[in-house]
């Protein structure tokens, strides 16, 4: 299909977005560009990505995530930071340091009052 890298539909250095087709044997995520066969390291099935392509061969690419697609809506998790005065949904929200967590919804209430402690008992013992 691609008897050199001149045929080929990508171009080592250029950047495109993709969407992440498959999984390969080792884990790396699987894109085509025009058909053409693109090895993703770290990207996950369905993730729409831009990558950047860093090798070229004959039948087969490889390249790595830059970012998110251009059509994407979403952003990466670890680039993401709430701007200031928007709300942060609340299984999105880490707790901070020193602050009560929540119980979650379908948890049974907890009951405030606390049970009377027992007395202890007296153990008798005798001298013989």
């Amino acid at each position: 299909m691609y008897g050199n890298t001149t045929n080929a539909p990508v171009t080592e250095g250029e950047e495109y977005d993709v969407k992440i087709e498959a999984i390969g044997d080792k884990g790396d995520g699987i894109a085509k560009k025009d058909g053409f066969v693109l090895v993703i390291p770290g990207a996950q099935l369905n993730d729409e990505v831009r990558i950047k392509v860093t090798k070229v061969l004959s039948k087969v690419g490889f390249a790595e995530v830059v970012g998110n697609s251009e059509g994407s809506n979403e952003s990466p998790a670890e680039d993401a930071v709430p701007v200031e005065g928007e709300e942060v949904p609340a299984e999105d929200a880490a707790p901070v340091e020193g602050e009560e967590v929540p119980a979650a919804e379908d948890a049974a209430p907890v009951d405030s009052k606390k049970a009377p402690a027992e007395e202890p008992k007296e153990e008798f013992t005798e001298d013989f």
